[in-house]
């Protein structure tokens, strides 16, 4: 449970040793991780963040692939973090076992599902942290789940990606184009400049002005090029529109949304209607509009995800990176009235159902603090080239970072 001196981070507190293979030296001998409460340990119940779904269960009987390739690279885990319930919130509160405080700004929410493993990195109590998104090894949907891991520098979050990529040798490539999807930086409050011109003027002193950057509406690009789109475009009314939005990637983030609640549905469903489970605020609402979604347009949901992976595939080629904000803005406050936090989430969800539905791999990159809260900015690339980013990012960092 949360504890003054761990921020909330940990649910639970363990040491789990390493046991790397006498074949080959452990590449991350030395280094402490968390766990978010996803992951399968053996002999431990998967808690979900829930606590009827861990009174409801039984104990793994096997440690996820994730979990057991990092301690035999040597890593030491220390402990289990708390994570928004059934990870079905970006907010990163939890009603029943408190909420992980943001280091940077106790005032605001930590972000989520994985917000007791980004605290647990990011305030120095482990080297770096693993967590999901949208989901994981405990499915939540499917379509969207993925694993990814957190770090303070970008050493640390090569040497963890060299692992869990199977990918021992990971050399810098030059990008062929550094694309800045320029429509995407109105949806954020923190000015265009602060995020995009560190990373271009890095780019260019590192590959000597040899990578092409251009910029690209990315809105009016996915619709002219997502054909499937068109059945989730809704019409707005500009006199009532009260902030930038971009209706290409309200519509994604539409479809996206429907096939999560379905495969929701179809994961936890049967579980949900037998148990009756108690969810906080919030959390509730959304898994009753997950157990009633029907499967009408579930199929189109899955064009656009092919169509949306072919456009920005043609977009960015083998080796061209797409350059986004991570977020709307700095994160919202601790029990934020709904207007507001809705506000926020539909800008964010725009931003993050570009590499969510396409299943491209995104490094968000931070950029230090604007008006005291922390900012950053992403890089996206084709899907498969996980590597090729974060040796990219790595090389970036002393120059960003200068």
């Amino acid at each position: 449970m949360a504890t003054d001196d761990d921020y909330g981070a940990f649910i639970e507190k363990l040491t789990i040793s390493p046991t790397p293979p006498s074949s080959f030296p452990p590449s991350l001998q030395g280094l402490t991780f968390a766990i978010k409460d996803i992951f399968d340990v053996e002999g431990r119940v998967t808690g979900f963040g829930n606590p009827d779904w861990l009174r409801t269960h039984t104990a793994a009987t096997s440690t996820a692939l994730v979990v057991s390739s990092l301690l035999e690279a040597g890593a030491t885990a220390l402990g289990i973090t708390i994570m928004d319930e059934m990870a079905y919130s970006i907010n990163g509160e939890n009603a029943h076992y408190g909420t992980p405080r943001n280091p940077i700004a106790f005032d605001r929410v930590p972000g989520g599902s994985s917000s007791g493993s980004a605290v647990a990195a990011a305030a120095r109590l482990v080297d770096f942290s693993i967590g999901t998104d949208t989901g994981g090894v405990t499915p939540m949907a499917q379509s969207f789940d993925t694993v990814g891991w957190f770090a303070r520098d970008t050493t640390t979050l090569k040497r963890v990606g060299s692992v869990l990529l199977e990918q021992p040798q990971l050399n810098c490539i030059k990008p062929d184009q550094l694309i800045i999807a320029d429509d995407c930086f109105k949806l954020c409050s923190v000015p265009r400049d602060l995020l995009v011109q560190p990373l271009v003027g890095s780019v260019e002193k590192l590959f000597r002005g040899n990578t092409v950057v251009k910029k690209v509406n990315l809105g009016e690009y996915i619709e002219e090029n997502v054909p499937s789109l068109k059945h989730f475009m809704t019409s707005h009314d500009d006199t009532t529109q009260q902030e930038f939005s971009i209706p290409s990637l309200m519509a994604l983030t539409g479809s996206m949304r429907l096939l999560q609640r379905y495969e929701f549905k179809i994961n936890h469903g049967e579980w949900v209607s037998s148990v009756k489970p108690e969810f906080g605020p919030g959390i509730s609402a959304r898994i009753e509009e997950a157990i009633n979604t029907s499967d009408e347009k579930i199929d189109l949901c899955r064009s656009v995800k092919s169509e949306l992976k072919t456009a920005l595939s043609t977009l960015l080629g083998e080796k061209g990176v797409l350059v986004i904000p991570t977020v709307p803005g700095p994160p919202p406050h601790l029990k934020a009235d709904v207007a507001a936090l809705e506000s926020f989430r539909s800008r964010a969800f725009s931003l993050l159902s570009i590499a969510g539905v396409s299943g491209f791999c995104q490094v968000s990159i931070p950029l230090g603090l604007h008006e005291n809260l922390p900012v950053s900015v992403s890089l996206v690339a084709t899907y498969g080239s996980d590597g090729f980013l974060l040796s990219l990012v790595d090389s970036l960092a002393e120059l960003i970072y200068d």
